[in-house]
């Protein structure tokens, strides 16, 4: 399993996404362009330490990306507060790519439409959304527990 960031714009939430995956020993893909300089540097910044212990993939574009995708026969799974499918009535494959979208802007129809599946974290109509590195937790939560995969 692999989580992936389409177009990061809160350095914060990706240092938190990069550190889920370093203690979770899951890949990270984050796809360009970022809202704030993304180089080995500002990843230290970013995620302190953890950056050390993550597998990282670096796309400097969606196409890219994408081919990477094709090429390695990936399923992809998008969390969006535009799904009626809550993420624990799904059933997760170990080989699943989970994607979350910019922060302040989401996913593009593009990338909705390329999804295999559109998932989204049930919660109170009066509320807008959860923070990506909070619902990502979450559904990568379910996913590593129907997987059975949590690190060993």
């Amino acid at each position: 399993m692999d989580i992936a960031l389409y177009q990061p714009d809160q350095p914060p939430n990706t240092g938190t996404l990069l550190r889920l995956g370093a203690c979770m020993n899951i890949p990270v893909h984050v796809i360009e362009p970022c809202g704030f300089p993304f180089s080995r540097r500002a990843l230290k910044r970013y995620a302190m330490d953890y950056a050390d212990h993550v597998k990282l993939h670096h796309h400097m574009d969606w196409q890219s990306f994408e081919l990477w995708r094709e090429t390695n026969k990936r399923r992809l799974i998008l969390l969006t507060t535009a799904s009626e499918t809550a993420y624990s009535d799904f059933k997760f494959r170990d080989d699943d790519i989970l994607l979350v979208g910019s922060e302040s802007t989401g996913a593009p129809e593009t990338v909705h439409n390329a999804a295999d599946a559109r998932l989204t974290v049930p919660m109170a109509a009066e509320v807008r959304s959860l923070n990506v590195a909070v619902s990502m937790a979450m559904v990568l939560g379910e996913a590593l527990r129907q997987c059975d995969g949590w690190p060993k």
